[in-house]
């Protein structure tokens, strides 16, 4: 049997492209509130494979709905119930589904990156009809269905408060979603992506969390209490506020220190500087990865073209340092000191410098020698957290720093001139007398206005 035979089995209404624009066109007067609108009443229909892309179908009834494979993009499903739907494989990039009641809907395979989902219900929820009139109730089951969203993609939704619990949720790309204070007690989350997350306030209570990925993610105030971690990598992930008691990390994968592998940090150093001298004959290059060398003194050193890949330094002295194509990507760098430090060509995407001191840093490009291929080598800071961060007068000259989070950061008299900072956001930072010259700006938040501000100033 064909998937189009399975749709079009007895109890769902199939209906037209032309009638749909027809219902959806009556419901957009409805949530208007203009005359002759109609509430869309959809429950029990077969849309499979329609387009309903940037239509408005907030508060529209679509109980039981058949909506796999139908373009949804755009659209706004704000309390709009979709109890117990069928959206398997669905586009649904940038939709609006607050508030919407996903009960018992099966989303596997489907697109929701940059979604609203806030307080959005996805909690287990069975569909039941009467089996014959005066009989036994029965469950309503869309074919090969399962409730939840395995294998979907929601890269950059916004769950905020999000009611998850006993969902599955397995395999799922969850990476840089919002999911503060969402609800996922009990859910099964075995191999999904949750990089880059932001967790405050989760509950995660009994969930299944195995093979997990959480690099970047931050934890703060979330509750992981009886979680299966067995083989969830949290290594890059931040923890504030966190209580342990109720937590196996053993089989997690976290950050070690130099002590649990037994290196001598001056030693380490010593062999990385003949290793740069040498051109790479003699000594060994730093592999500093996914160690933990929070609050460590690094002032002055020469860790030029090192790993610090996923390292945790929160709270570092780096300053004076030089960090030529250094690779700290990942990376937990919050309130880490890095003033006045060479990081020409250094990779930072994706670290969190929240807090930290780059006053008076280098971080442009590094000229590549004949010997290596020639060129320039640009430093990246794509997708890096630097809320908070002091860049008076930093050198940022022609860097990547595409979705990079400069929120209330001093970046006075800071050099941006031809970098690219595409979708990044300046909101509340301070950018007197900066230069923002030949910059990508396309998608950047918090610049006009404080571009405006700098002309009206006397």
């Amino acid at each position: 049997m064909t998937l189009q035979d399975e749709l079009n089995l007895s109890g769902w209404t199939k209906i037209t492209q032309q009638e749909l624009d027809a219902i959806l066109d009556k419901h957009q007067l409805f949530a208007d509130g203009l005359r002759d609108g109609e509430r869309a009443k959809l429950s029990m229909h077969d849309l499979s494979y329609l387009d309903m892309a940037g239509r408005n179908l907030a508060r529209a009834d679509l109980t039981g709905t058949v909506m796999s494979y139908c373009n949804l993009e755009g659209a706004n499903l704000d309390d709009a119930i979709l109890f117990a739907a069928d959206l398997r494989f669905t586009k649904m990039m940038e939709a609006h589904l607050n508030r919407a009641d996903l009960r018992g809907a099966s989303m596997a395979g489907s697109d929701m990156s940059g979604a609203m989902m806030n307080n959005v219900d996805l909690r287990d929820g069975v569909l039941l009809r009467s089996a014959a009139e005066g009989g036994d109730l029965t469950a309503i089951v869309h074919e090969d269905a399962n409730a939840g969203m395995e294998k979907a993609t929601l890269k950059g939704a916004d769950l905020t408060g999000a009611k998850m619990s006993d969902n599955l949720i397995v395999q799922t790309d969850l990476t840089d979603c919002i999911l503060r204070n969402a609800k996922f007690k009990g859910a099964n989350l075995s191999m999904s992506n949750l990089t880059g997350c932001d967790l405050e306030g989760a509950d995660f209570t009994d969930a299944n969390l195995s093979g997990a990925i959480f690099h970047g993610a931050i934890f703060n105030g979330t509750t992981l209490d009886n979680a299966d971690l067995s083989g969830a990598d949290l290594i890059g992930a931040m923890f504030e506020n966190m209580d342990f008691s109720k937590v196996n990390l053993d089989a997690a994968h976290i950050a070690k220190t130099l002590a649990d592998i037994n290196v001598n940090l001056r030693e380490l150093l010593v062999n990385h500087g003949k290793w740069i001298n040498s051109n790479g004959k003699e000594g060994t290059r730093a592999d500093l990865s996914k160690m933990n060398l929070g609050g460590e003194n690094l002032q002055s050193v020469n860790l030029s073209a090192a790993d610090l890949s996923f390292a945790v330094l929160k709270g570092a002295n780096l300053s004076k340092s030089e960090f030529l194509m250094t690779d700290f990507s990942f990376a937990d760098m919050r309130g880490v000191v890095l003033a006045r430090a060479d990081l020409r060509g250094a990779k930072l995407a994706r670290a969190n410098l929240t807090g930290a001191n780059l006053v008076g840093a280098v971080l442009s490009e590094v000229n590549i020698s004949l010997r290596a291929g020639a060129g320039e080598w640009r430093a990246s800071l794509e997708k890096a957290t630097l809320r908070g961060a002091m860049l008076n007068g930093a050198v940022m000259k022609n860097m990547d720093m595409e979705g990079a989070d400069f929120r209330e950061a001093d970046l006075r008299n800071a050099d941006l001139s031809g970098s690219l900072l595409i979708d990044a956001d300046f909101t509340d930072a301070d950018l007197r007398g900066a230069n923002l010259d030949k910059t990508d700006v396309r998608g950047a938040l918090g610049l006009a206005k404080k571009f405006e501000e700098e002309e009206d100033a006397p």
